[in-house]
């Protein structure tokens, strides 16, 4: 061992050259080593019920309503996720919730995605009640389907539409699955009139205080309804019913399930509370060292130039070059002064 120390000490040069050359060899067969690493995968869920047309959230001098304003957070989210994290995009309306499709990675689709945020729409829904404790089953459901696990981000305003009363608020022990989902609080505490559209999206009114009032009777607990709306317009503004971002249920319901809470104002503040999300898994991933080989072979390169002294290799360098500029110097001088006499 200490003879090929000795044998490495006297050809420096020659072993630091064979480093260089064996580490590019190795670099060359792509080699990697297994890492473990976290994987971030979102199921973002959009509340589509008609109270998120409410136009009650401010924006410079005017207002826009919560489903606007939950397509701008959906947008900046995504496009603030790095490349690699997963992202599908789910509806809630009623009882239930409907994935369109499974989490796909966000910079090959981020135009889809996007694509798929600006199309969310009221319309779209297929019940007119808001049942969030019911959904979160339906969530949970959705998840289990996946090929792999997601953190949820559900966007909504919080209100159960008929209002719960003993008969119809749903136990969510059932629920073990939310843990570190988040919920993101869309809308004022001012709060405003739910605005009735046509199907052209054009306002014909506005939702009365009946619409939100309990049925009478078992209808209410019914399976098949589990409460509907009455569909009346308000006659005047005294009877229109006033519709507000439920905070403190929302942060009630998260404590049930172990899930967080933010108001969605900021785009800032949705993102800072996604960070406080766990990871939805970590796996085993092969990494790549061909990059950390050849940067260590291109060291030796250096290292075997500079192997006497990199001071002095650059002083003589520097001297060399004074030499060759004074000989081409003389040899001009020379050459003129001949011409000169000639």
């Amino acid at each position: 061992m200490k003879k090929i120390i000795q044998f490495l000490k006297q050809n420096k040069d020659s072993a630091l050259l064979g480093g260089a050359l064996l580490l590019l060899v190795i670099a060359m067969f792509r080699p990697t080593v297994p890492v473990k690493h976290d994987i971030f995968t979102y199921m973002l869920v959009a509340d589509i019920s008609q109270s998120m047309n409410t136009p009650d959230v401010p924006v410079g001098s005017k207002k826009i309503s919560r489903m606007v304003h939950t397509q701008h957070l959906m947008h900046e989210v995504v496009s603030s996720l790095p490349c690699g994290t997963k992202v599908g995009i789910s509806l809630f309306a009623g009882v239930s919730t409907a994935a369109l499709y499974y989490p796909i990675e966000v910079c090959e689709n981020f135009h889809a995605i996007q694509d798929t945020i600006d199309h969310l729409d009221w319309r779209t829904a297929w019940s007119g009640n808001s049942r969030i404790r019911e959904n979160l089953y339906s969530i949970s459901r959705t998840i289990r389907a996946f090929p792999e696990t997601a953190q949820v981000v559900l966007f909504t305003d919080g209100e159960e539409a008929p209002r719960l009363h003993v008969f119809n608020t749903k136990d969510l022990a059932g629920v073990q699955d939310a843990k570190d989902w988040l919920f993101v609080g869309i809308g004022s505490l001012e709060g405003a009139a739910i605005p009735k559209l046509s199907q052209d999206n054009q306002v014909i009114g506005f939702w009365s205080n009946e619409s939100f009032a309990l049925q009478p009777g078992i209808a209410q607990i019914s399976e098949s309804n589990l409460g509907t709306r009455n569909d009346s317009v308000a006659f005047g503004e005294y009877d229109r019913y006033i519709s507000k971002l439920d905070e403190s249920y929302l942060k009630e319901i998260g404590k049930e399930v172990g899930a967080l809470y933010v108001h969605g104002d900021t785009v800032h503040s949705v993102l800072a509370a996604m960070k406080n999300q766990k990871p939805a898994s970590r796996a085993v991933a092969p990494f790549s060292i061909d990059w950390i080989l050849a940067s260590l072979a291109g060291l030796l390169l250096l290292a075997a130039y500079f192997s006497k002294s990199p001071f002095r290799r650059m002083a003589e360098t520097i001297g060399l070059y004074k030499k060759s500029f004074k000989r081409s110097s003389g040899k001009e001088a020379a050459i003129a002064h001949d011409n000169y006499i000639s």
